[in-house]
């Protein structure tokens, strides 16, 4: 444990897995080995949305700012991730961890609400195919993904002030590869009971509701997919969606996994499951990331021609 000197602490200590360097190379290489896979797979992705005047539709124009997004998040949180795995313990300025964290926090509470709004666009081009290019116009769907932008943007903001204001007294050690809020939340030295229920209402806001509007976008899209007389309209009404739902379930499904289960009552084994979560954490901010254009790409006729074209002129 790292004790400050002063009332007033100044900077924060990322153990991660510095107890075991020899895992710490590994990972190192194995997040590089990712993280440029990230890069390269959401960027060839993006060039190849907008190089190809035929995707310029809301589906991938929703897509292109996912794959951005994934690009925005990694940046915030693997840089700092592959420079702890180099020393024995990160030293990071408290601005610095702030900083990070506020920019982690706005760009996965993004996601959550951009991935509804993907549902609701597979919903009207589902279920209400003959009129889904008056419903979603220009008008409609850059306001929608400008609006997941501002919505968690703006809840990392509440969330981040409300953590910057707590104090932090002795223990500055945390048990993570970055600042995470909840590692963060737990050094605190004074009540935290308005930062839970900021972020109990932060989680109903940005993982619940859009949860909901997917569930229910999905619900009313298997009703009209059934309806469909012939297989192969099934099959192609179902393809234009089936990555998105991928996706969707891998995401929620690391998010829950992280933050919804209960807390263990005991004491034993903290430090080894803080290590477990900072892991799935690891996991949660990396592999989704990398596996999204793959996902897209593999599953999307459209987006496998447009790729080979673009690769093809050049």
């Amino acid at each position: 444990m790292e004790m400050a000197s002063d009332s007033t602490l100044t900077e924060f200590v990322l153990v991660g897995l510095s107890a075991h360097p020899r895992v710490q190379i590994v990972l190192f290489v194995v997040v590089l080995c990712m993280y440029l896979m990230i890069l390269l797979g959401n960027g060839v992705l993006i060039s190849v949305l907008i190089y190809n005047s035929h995707l310029h539709t809301p589906m991938y124009f929703f897509l292109c700012n996912l794959s951005f997004l994934d690009i925005c998040y990694t940046s915030s949180s693997v840089p700092l991730i592959l420079d702890s795995f180099l020393t024995m313990r990160k030293r990071v300025s408290f601005s610095g961890c702030m900083v990070q964290m506020f920019l982690s926090f706005a760009m996965g509470a993004t996601e959550c609400v951009l991935l509804g709004m993907m549902a609701l666009d597979r919903y009207v081009a589902i279920c209400f195919p003959l009129r889904y290019p008056a419903i979603m116009n220009k008008g409609a769907y850059v306001p929608m993904a400008a609006g997941s932008w501002v919505s968690g943007l703006a809840d990392s903001v509440v969330q981040t002030s409300l953590a910057m204001q707590l104090p932090f007294c002795a223990n500055n050690a945390i048990n993570h590869f970055v600042c995470e809020i909840l590692a963060i939340l737990k050094l605190a030295c004074a009540d935290i009971s308005i930062n839970v229920i900021s972020m109990a209402g932060s989680n109903l806001i940005v993982l619940v509701i859009p949860l909901l509007v997917i569930s229910i976008s999905y619900i009313f899209i298997v009703a009209t997919i059934l309806r469909i007389p012939s297989t192969e309209g099934k099959h192609k009404a179902f393809s234009t969606c089936s990555a998105h739902l991928t996706v969707v379930v891998i995401f929620y499904g690391t998010i829950f996994f992280m933050y919804a289960k209960p807390e263990s009552k005991t004491s034993v084994g903290t430090d080894n499951k803080d290590i477990i979560e900072a892991l799935i954490s690891l996991f949660y901010g990396v592999l989704i990331p990398m596996l999204n254009p793959l996902i897209y790409s593999l599953r999307n006729k459209d987006v496998k021609a447009a790729m080979k074209n673009m690769l093809g002129r050049k």
